[in-house]
């Protein structure tokens, strides 16, 4: 079985960046913005991925991981 997690939340802190700031700088609510970083997410949207990717000038492996079990 392959589960894909989340890892918004180890990416920002790492870089330093509040969930506010990356809503600000993707102009994406921070609503949808939470529950990225709270790995809430059932269905993932590739536009607010893209705009999470452009806004910290980073690649898809550094938001996903696949997990396999």
């Amino acid at each position: 079985m392959v589960t894909i997690k989340l890892r918004l939340d180890k990416t920002l802190e790492k870089l330093n960046i509040s969930r506010y700031e990356l809503a600000v700088r993707t102009g994406i609510r921070y609503q949808i913005i939470d529950n990225y970083y709270k790995n809430k997410v059932v269905r993932y949207d590739s536009y607010v991925l893209s705009r999470i990717i452009e806004a910290l000038d980073c690649e898809i492996t550094d938001l996903i991981e696949i997990i396999k079990e």
